[in-house]
């Protein structure tokens, strides 16, 4: 097992269209105003997390991780999103809790986003993985437009008060996101 402690979980990313910094306290108002879109959670198991209390839980939780970041067009310096690290307590890595505007849909930011965090996860383990809800057709195909694996697992996880199943997907070193 890989000691938890041996990778930043909220490093500094920087791409070709994005940087990732790790998330504060006082990005609450920029990223809420991306979250705020409904239509970003109609397939999420937490398909209300646009209300504003329903969000600030997902806020304090993201800050309490200590392995979120939010996403910033390079071009504008605006937050556009966030993404997480966490290390669950079989020992792996899994990137999730991943959320986009709707104007950086369609693969490019998203697949960037992957490989960053993807590259600096791959410094310390070979293999990640993410967890989509079930119902969460869109994510799902996210994960597979990026070269995640479905595996044979599903794993029940605690969302807005209720066990909710989700898939798990992998992505091993090396990996080529297209």
């Amino acid at each position: 097992m890989i000691p938890a402690d041996c990778l930043d979980l909220q490093p500094y990313l920087v791409g070709e269209l994005l940087e990732l910094r790790p998330l504060r306290p006082d990005d609450w108002e920029a990223l809420f105003e991306v979250a705020s879109d409904p239509l970003i959670w109609e397939l999420h198991p937490a398909h209300d997390r646009y209300k504003e209390d329903v969000f600030r839980g997902f806020f304090e939780g993201a800050l309490g991780s200590r392995g979120a970041l939010v996403a910033l067009d390079r071009k504008t310096g605006e937050i556009i999103g966030s993404s997480r690290y966490f290390w669950q307590d079989t020992g792996e890595l899994e990137i999730g809790w991943t959320f986009l505007a709707r104007a950086y849909w369609g693969g490019v930011h998203n697949r960037e986003m992957k490989r960053l965090m993807l590259d600096h996860a791959f410094q310390v383990v070979d293999r990640v993985i993410f967890s989509v809800g079930v119902d969460n057709l869109r994510s799902r195909r996210a994960m597979e437009k990026i070269g995640g694996t479905r595996t044979d697992g599903v794993l029940p996880r605690p969302v807005a008060g209720a066990m909710i199943d989700h898939v798990i997907y992998e992505i091993r070193r090396p990996h080529t996101i297209a």
